[in-house]
């Protein structure tokens, strides 16, 4: 069982000592009655004094001095000056996590939405198909002769390719823009080919 340190009394009897050392951090105004020491080690004790530090009722300032072997009152040493909470201090609410203090709403919020945005990812044929008809929307097409009369119907093609791009340039999300870019080019594609058909029946 380990000893009891037994009080210093050099040190128990340096409360002014402790008072001032508390004054550097502390105005005297804010530093109450002495409440006590206790011996804390061999010959290494603590002061308490009462706190009238606005914002801290109930809190108590403390000094902890040493001193060492054969030392004089002049020759004490300041180890540490602070203030601790009591048992009725006024203290902040205990931290919560984030997570814990989001609300039920918020939460189910962010899991719809992370949900919406995985349900938009394309396959990967779906991805590969968009490509190969992109690639083929790209390419020139000549108009043979006697199809004159297909010009408008290229041109208003041309107009509504314009529509989709600047639409899908409009989608800041990359999954979004991916999910709007197979869909723009399975528009185009289906235009292509009502166009062909027209031509093939007045061709006819």
């Amino acid at each position: 069982m380990a000893r009891k340190p037994k009080l210093d009394t050099l040190l128990a009897e340096a409360v002014d000592t402790a008072r001032l050392s508390l004054a550097e951090i502390a105005g005297e105004s804010e530093i109450g009655e002495h409440l006590g020491v206790t011996a804390e080690g061999e010959r290494l004790v603590t002061h308490r004094f009462i706190s009238h530090k606005k914002g801290y009722q109930g809190w108590t300032w403390f000094a902890t001095l040493a001193r060492v072997p054969r030392a004089k009152a002049k020759d004490l040493t300041v180890c540490e000056v602070g203030i601790i909470a009591g048992e009725d201090s006024l203290l902040a609410p205990a931290w919560v996590p984030w997570a814990d203090r989001l609300a039920k709403e918020e939460i189910e919020a962010a899991e719809a939405e992370h949900s919406a945005v995985e349900g938009e990812q394309p396959t990967e044929a779906e991805t590969s198909a968009a490509a190969q008809d992109e690639q083929g929307s790209e390419q020139p097409q000549a108009i043979p002769e006697g199809e004159a009369d297909a010009v408008p119907a290229q041109d208003e093609l041309a107009t509504d390719e314009v529509a989709d791009e600047e639409e899908l340039q409009s989608v800041k999300s990359p999954a979004r823009r991916q999910v709007r870019r197979r869909r723009t080019a399975q528009r185009t594609a289906a235009r292509r080919r009502a166009a062909q058909r027209n031509r093939a029946r007045k061709d006819g």
